[in-house]
């Protein structure tokens, strides 16, 4: 992938101060399937309570604007196998190709009609007989299913990605994310008053920048560099808490160091793509343990919290318990309860996802998305509400 430090497709990167910072999963065998059992009478009052909070203060009706124009999309060719877009053309679109997410010196410009068909009508990319478009079908784990990356050296996705940009024929609602400003007046009214405002990101590697292309395009840096243009007077010093590997469990035995002492005005709290590993944290221990992990934040801080949910790895990947939907669940439900702001990442990727290929946007294959990944995600805590 081309490394220019360049503006990303959209939204312009004007990065601020931000602290310089300080892979994933143990191994234990798969954890038991358990069949579902009828929803008991107090499950069905803590749904309806959950709902009911959710109407009354978080106000559910989308917080977007449509999304009808679709910059840096990524996707990978199989051959001369259509590649479907994520949303339809517009009639009569055309549709640019790229080898970079950023546009810079060493990026490839893709030739329609010499490297590409474009389907306007079906939504698909086509790379075409001699084309200088990547084949996926030479990546490493082509084909491969149930497969453990490490028995794979070389894996990897980024040197087989493109990137599109074109304009949807019905504009999407999206992201569909509650506008929960209500529940970060402090830090609304800090970043308005203007002076210092301390922002922590907490989790794995994923909120680490593991495999974005420049720092610039993590997703909560691109989100920091957008509320200081909306606050030109806050001094907004990002500090990146992330380590590669960690689950709530290694969460919790960090928060000292990661969080509480760098006494945050906000934090975002993003774990659950180690803890849903096979050997991972179950999803009970899962939101004990986030649960926890907001009480000791608030207990040491007088910062906000915002939780993120997270999407699902690799379908083949054999170290996945498949389980994700429970842990984004489970951080809704810690959200709710405890009156923290949630970011509905998990949703609004299946949602924006549904028409692609899990290869289109992971970056290392498994469990680390590439820069329209983390598009995704900036695009959801944008609509959050700060």
């Amino acid at each position: 992938m081309a490394g220019a430090r360049t503006k990303p497709p959209d939204e312009p990167v004007n990065v601020l101060s931000v602290a310089k910072t300080a892979a994933m999963m143990t191994r234990s065998p798969p954890l038991p399937s358990t069949a579902p059992r009828p929803m008991s009478r107090i499950a069905l009052l803590f749904s309806v309570s959950l709902l009911t909070w959710m109407l009354n203060s978080c106000q559910l009706a989308p917080a977007s604007a449509r999304l009808d124009r679709v910059r840096g999309e990524s996707l990978v060719f199989i051959g001369e196998e259509p590649s479907t877009l994520a949303l339809a053309p517009s009639p009569g679109a055309t549709l640019q190709l790229r080898s970079s997410y950023a546009v810079g010196p060493a990026t490839v410009i893709y030739t329609e009609g010499r490297d590409y068909r474009f389907d306007a009508v079906r939504g698909t990319v086509t790379r075409m007989p001699g084309s200088r478009l990547p084949d996926f079908r030479q990546n490493v784990l082509f084909g491969q299913t149930n497969f453990d990356h490490s028995k794979f050296p070389g894996y990897g996705n980024g040197r087989f990605f493109a990137y599109a940009d074109y304009d949807a024929a019905t504009p999407a609602k999206w992201p569909q994310q509650a506008d929960q400003s209500q529940l970060l007046p402090k830090s609304r009214a800090k970043l308005a008053a203007g002076g210092p405002f301390t922002v922590v990101a907490f989790g794995d590697s994923i909120t680490a920048g593991g495999e974005a292309s420049t720092p610039d395009l993590i997703y909560w840096r691109r989100w920091v560099s957008e509320l200081g243009t909306r606050y030109p007077q806050a001094r907004i010093n990002a500090v990146n808490g992330a380590t590669g590997g960690d689950n709530t469990t290694r969460g919790l035995e960090r928060l000292k160091e990661k969080v509480i002492s760098p006494q945050p005005d906000l934090v975002l709290v993003a774990f659950g793509m180690n803890d849903h590993n096979r050997r991972g944290v179950p999803p009970a221990d899962f939101e004990r343990q986030l649960r926890e992990l907001v009480t000791r934040i608030r207990a040491g801080t007088q910062s906000e919290i915002i939780l993120l949910s997270t999407f699902p790895p690799h379908p083949q990947w054999t170290h996945s318990s498949q389980r994700m939907a429970e842990y984004a669940a489970a951080t809704a439900r810690v959200a709710a309860t405890m009156n923290c702001a949630y970011a509905d990442v998990f949703g609004n990727w299946q949602t924006l996802t549904a028409r692609k290929r899990p290869e289109d946007l992971l970056a290392n294959n498994i469990n680390h998305p590439n820069d329209f990944g983390h598009w995704i995600y900036y695009r959801v805590l944008t609509a959050v509400g700060l």
